[in-house]
């Protein structure tokens, strides 16, 4: 009996550690699983980022995703309205943006921003056939259609009373377009590159009018103070980006520059 009763005992207690053992590994496997970084997009906003046939592509996109390749980090993509992505970085849903989001000193309040990535710039949008207006002195007396939570919303707001003229704010580009295309606003300030494109790929029956009313440009955003070993990784993969030319091979590929 007793040499039983060790041999039992032994037992229970190789199966103690084996379980212990599991139990160790199982929480081990948790800490080190991967971190998959979520980044919001807008993709009401060609050609930077849009949906096509249930793919999200454009120049934000592949920039993103090749920086993510070249650094050895995973995303994961939520589209979302612009408005709403600094909200959701700041309530922790997100923790990366590119959304063709300008560096400004207001947004530096609240997020990190990487390199520069692209130069952008407002310009005033009219429908086609258009001849009175050329500049921001022609607004007086003027609706002017904007997307909430742009640069350009900011932009137009800050000049308001100035040059004297309604701002009318819209929750994506498409909707904005169109207002000034049936002749419910008078004109609409978009990034240059954004409505050039959008021109160019379809008859919005809208025209460019005058020069460029600013230079803003781009970032990738983290929230501040936060993620700053994956901003380091951002910069990082956007020098090599641009070293290797393959973000000129992207420009090209929606801009044909």
């Amino acid at each position: 009996m007793r040499y039983f009763s060790l041999f039992f005992i032994l037992l229970l207690s190789l199966a103690a550690l084996a379980g212990c053992g599991s139990s160790e590994e199982k929480a081990g496997g948790d800490d080190n699983k991967e971190k998959v970084y979520k980044v919001g997009i807008d993709t009401t906003y060609p050609p930077f980022e849009f949906e096509e046939s249930g793919e999200y592509k454009g120049i934000d996109i592949d920039i993103i995703n090749e920086i993510a390749k070249s650094q050895g980090f995973k995303i994961e993509l939520n589209p979302m309205d612009f408005g709403g992505i600094i909200p959701a970085m700041q309530a922790k849903e997100l923790d990366v943006a590119i959304a063709g989001m300008s560096i400004t000193d207001e947004r530096k309040k609240v997020v990190d921003f990487s390199d520069p990535y692209f130069d952008a710039g407002l310009t005033l949008v009219v429908k086609k056939g258009t001849t009175d207006i050329k500049s921001l002195d022609d607004l007086k007396g003027k609706k002017v259609a904007v997307k909430k939570g742009t640069t350009g919303a900011k932009f137009a707001t800050e000049n308001a009373a100035d040059k004297g003229y309604k701002v009318v704010q819209f929750n994506d580009s498409p909707a904005m377009f169109q207002e000034v295309a049936n002749g419910n606003a008078d004109v609409l300030l978009e990034d240059y590159p954004v409505i050039a494109y959008a021109i160019a790929q379809k008859d919005l029956g809208l025209e460019i009018a005058g020069d460029r009313l600013n230079g803003d440009q781009y970032g990738i955003a983290v929230l501040k103070g936060e993620n700053q070993d994956l901003l380091e990784k951002i910069n990082k993969g956007l020098k090599e980006l641009k070293d290797s030319g393959k973000y000129d091979e992207i420009l090209k590929t929606y801009l044909g520059e």
